[in-house]
């Protein structure tokens, strides 16, 4: 790993163009593509998870897609393992690394690396999730809004894997998890980055949100996920991801059609708030920026002067 080399950076809220501009940025110069999105890691989830068809990559190639079957979890430590070599393998070859994606925590293991944790305790853990399914998620999540507000506010009520895991973390070492992690990320950076943020106006993200959210159903997204339960049963944390839950959850008989496309939308526009929370609250060099300006002739000129400086 050179940390003096230049590493590009293109993050944002979802469905705010990042995988376009990232394209468009490798042809000009000479790059590829390593993701930086939590579900887009693993097979089969492609409609819900945007990820790009090869139409759309025009060829440039793009690294950590697909790399898992959703029974064999990536956490963000695996990751930043997986994207330091294929960092190191694009640089070996004389193109210039573009990570892309909006995996707040995942970005944050490769660029500063994470705090060190206690190793898991296994009945503690499943005591937890007993509790979960006993009492609900929501109730677990504001249990952990009590004693970590900062993870908590990052987290979906019923993300239960995550807010087991906050829970976990306090009852093992009496300290939040949240402030943990911010506290690890004034630390020294592991690469010389340059983060582009996409940073869009709140109606014209919604807009965006709106549009992606139709063309995913039109585009089968029912289908994927029916066979998705059909392959690997509702354990997989990445069925939990927004999109994938209220499908899961329709598919259950609890919502028809015309509610859970207004439930995705919904949540998604929240998930991309908290994203741009985290995103801009990250140390180190960011650009808050929208596609048309980096593709300005001064956009271009300050990233022609990253790349080339030694």
């Amino acid at each position: 790993m050179d940390p003096q080399a230049p590493l590009l950076v293109v993050t944002g809220p979802t469905a705010s163009g990042k995988t376009a501009l990232a394209v468009e940025l490798a042809e000009r110069f000479g790059g590829e593509l390593v993701g930086a999105d939590s579900v887009q890691v693993y097979r089969g989830f492609d409609i819900g998870a945007s990820k790009p068809r090869a139409d759309e990559l025009r060829g440039v190639p793009h690294h950590l897609l697909d790399v898992r079957d959703a029974n064999d979890e990536l956490d963000a430590a695996d990751f930043a393992a997986l994207a330091d070599a294929a960092i190191a393998d694009v640089r070996a070859r004389g193109k210039l690394a573009i990570v892309v994606g909006g995996s707040g925590l995942w970005l944050r293991a490769l660029l500063r690396g994470l705090v060190v944790l206690p190793k898991v305790d296994p009945g503690l853990r499943e005591r937890l999730h007993r509790e979960g399914e006993a009492f609900g998620a929501p109730t677990m999540h504001a249990r952990l809004r009590e004693v970590d507000p900062e993870l908590a506010a990052q987290l979906h009520e019923n993300d239960l894997v995550r807010i087991v895991r906050g829970l976990e973390v306090h009852a093992q070492t009496g300290q939040a998890l949240g402030a943990l992690r911010a506290a690890h990320a004034l630390g020294g950076p592991r690469y010389r980055a340059l983060r582009l943020i996409l940073d869009w106006p709140k109606e014209a993200l919604d807009a965006r949100i709106a549009e992606r959210t139709r063309q995913m159903f039109e585009a089968g997204l029912v289908d994927e996920v029916r066979a998705l339960l059909d392959r690997y049963g509702a354990t997989p944390r990445a069925l939990s991801a927004v999109g994938y839950r209220e499908v899961v959850e329709h598919l259950a008989g609890a919502f028809t059609r015309d509610e859970t496309i207004a439930r995705v939308e919904r949540s998604t526009r929240i998930y991309a708030r908290r994203q741009r929370t985290w995103l801009n609250n990250e140390p180190g060099d960011a650009w808050r920026t929208t596609p048309e300006e980096v593709q300005s002739a001064s956009g271009l000129a300050r990233l022609t002067a990253f790349v080339e400086r030694n």
